[in-house]
């Protein structure tokens, strides 16, 4: 619930409603003048300056630099287009005014910038409030979340762990965020800070050892996306709430190195990222934290790439990861084509490629101990149908999966309910609940 401008809703609802407005008032007070060289001159030259801009910043994006595999989505690149046009206008207005109209034509254009962005972020639904734009919030360290070491709940075998937990009195109601830096000892590979979060039961004396999620964004992204876009601290303190105070161990990892390197989630030329998700990842987590060890009690799971991440680990890595989520994933590890990835990563060679490309992977093996939900928006025209033939297949490797299909597209409208409408599911994966 809301409680003050800093929560209020940037996707639905007045706010974004009030920026509409303004946004189209100040776009119509830039395209108006008096000015006989305005309609004549200056406005068709904005206009076409504006497309031009908005014609480089596609090409450069889909077709050189291609920071991400798959393109702008049309209705992004029309209003990236309308703030390329808010600045043109005002910017071709300003010799036609004294410096009050100056001033007037420079707000017009800062509104229609922010009508612009505001429907770039209601697109990807990536900032639902002011409070997740500006960042993580209330964060602790990670030596005052742990505390000492505790003495170890047991669990008969057979077990879940919720059917022999009783939550001890002051408890706390919510679980705590915290950022760690997790080394490449083995793998060499250079990840930016992780964010780990401990539910109210890792508290108690003596401590259930939780099971472990490890958790990835997608690309271009960072790990913090999962705490601010995703609401991961509520959505886990929610799920927390209703199970007397336990929840996975969440380790949000970072398998990029920055927000637009793409080292394919896999050990190659570009870096030896799967050794460090199935080796470094685990082993630090043993030495820093209390949690479940075994396979079983490990899962894996991310949105977009890091949803291609978690099919890659679950079936390179099937020692560590009994259980992955792949949330709008692709149907291989790409740079944008199979001839620019397998060069890049594998210096031409295609065999090294197929050893770990999942789908290729799957066609050689099975996995019978292995199960795995495939999560896709109904509105996703790039990742649905990529989703629907990645699931076909892990079913043929006698993987137990399941399709989930939520509404929206490749956005946070899907990937945020798509983690925590699969937490009941996972939490019976790894034993946490029965």
């Amino acid at each position: 619930m809301a409680t003050g401008p800093l929560d209020w809703s940037l996707v639905d609802g007045a706010v974004p409603l009030v920026v509409r407005i303004l946004g189209c008032l100040a776009l119509a007070a830039l395209l108006f003048s008096r000015d006989r060289r305005w309609w004549t001159r200056l406005l068709p030259l904005a206009v076409i300056t504006a497309a031009l801009l908005t014609l480089l910043v596609r090409l450069t994006v889909d077709d050189w630099w291609q920071p991400f595999p798959d393109k702008l989505p049309g209705d992004v690149v029309v209003w990236i287009g309308v703030v390329i046009l808010g600045v043109c206008l005002a910017l071709f207005r300003l010799p036609t005014l004294r410096w009050r109209g100056r001033a007037g034509a420079l707000l017009a254009g800062a509104l229609v910038v922010v009508l612009g962005l505001s429907e770039v972020n209601i697109h990807y639904d990536n900032y639902p409030t002011l409070r997740t734009a500006l960042g993580p919030q209330d964060t602790v360290s990670l030596k005052d979340a742990t505390g000492k070491r505790e003495p170890t709940l047991d669990v008969p075998e057979g077990k879940a762990l919720s059917q022999v937990w009783k939550a001890p009195g002051g408890l706390p109601a919510k679980g705590t965020v915290s950022t760690a830096s997790i080394p490449g000892t083995k793998s060499g590979f250079k990840a930016r800070d992780a964010y780990v979060y401990l539910p109210p039961a890792y508290r108690a004396s003596p401590r259930p050892l939780l099971p472990v999620l490890v958790l990835m964004a997608g690309q271009p992204g960072a790990p913090q996306d999962w705490i601010t876009s995703g609401q991961l601290p509520d959505m886990m303190d929610e799920f927390a709430g209703r199970h007397a105070g336990l929840a996975p161990i969440v380790l949000v990892v970072d398998p990029l190195g920055s927000s637009f390197d793409n080292p394919l989630c896999m050990d190659s030329r570009l870096g030896k990222v799967q050794t460090y998700l199935a080796d470094d990842v685990p082993a630090w987590a043993a030495g820093h934290l209390q949690t479940a060890t075994d396979r079983a009690h490990w899962a894996v799971s991310g949105l977009s790439n890091g949803g291609t991440c978690a099919l890659q680990m679950a079936v390179n890595a099937p020692r560590r990861y009994g259980t992955f989520l792949d949330i709008s994933g692709q149907d291989e590890p790409t740079l944008g084509s199979r001839k620019k990835t397998v060069d890049a990563a594998f210096g031409g060679d295609e065999a090294a490629f197929e050893k770990v490309n999942p789908m290729d992977v799957m066609a050689r093996k099975k996995f019978p101990d292995t199960a795995g939900t495939f999560v896709a928006g109904t509105d996703d025209s790039t990742y649905r149908p990529q989703a629907l033939k990645v699931y076909a297949a892990a079913k043929k490797a006698g993987m137990q999966v399941e399709l989930v299909e939520l509404p929206g597209g490749h956005s946070w409208q899907v990937w945020r309910p798509g983690l925590e409408k699969q937490l009941p599911w996972l939490a019976s994966r790894i034993g946490l609940t029965p």
